[in-house]
């Protein structure tokens, strides 16, 4: 997963940013759209590893329906993937389709 805009933001996301709850350990944040072809398999590799790893939640969020969020994170692709650690810190960000792999080494930086 490739690091973008550096690794770690100082920049903490809650339940009421995502509207869903923080995994116990750390949480997938994946920025899609609605034509975002990535975006599917994004979908489906972050909810694999989600499954895989205990305390790991994925979080899928619609950037059109986000603007305010989007603006504030600086996403401006779809899809973004932000790994949070379980305090909601932003910990890794990535844009396009991760490979599973780097997925689960970026959880390294989180957990």
């Amino acid at each position: 997963m490739t690091a973008v805009g550096g690794h770690r933001t100082g920049r903490r996301l809650g339940a009421g940013d995502l509207g869903s709850p923080l995994g116990e350990r750390a949480t997938l944040v994946q920025f899609s759209s609605a034509f975002c072809q990535p975006c599917r398999a994004t979908r489906r590799i972050l909810a694999d590893v989600a499954a895989m790893v205990p305390g790991v939640a994925h979080v899928e969020i619609d950037a059109e329906g986000a603007l305010g969020l989007v603006r504030d994170l600086r996403v401006e692709k779809t899809p973004t993937v932000l790994v949070l650690d379980r305090e909601g810190r932003v910990v890794r960000r990535a844009v396009g389709q991760p490979r599973k792999a780097d997925v689960i080494a970026a959880l390294g930086e989180a957990v």
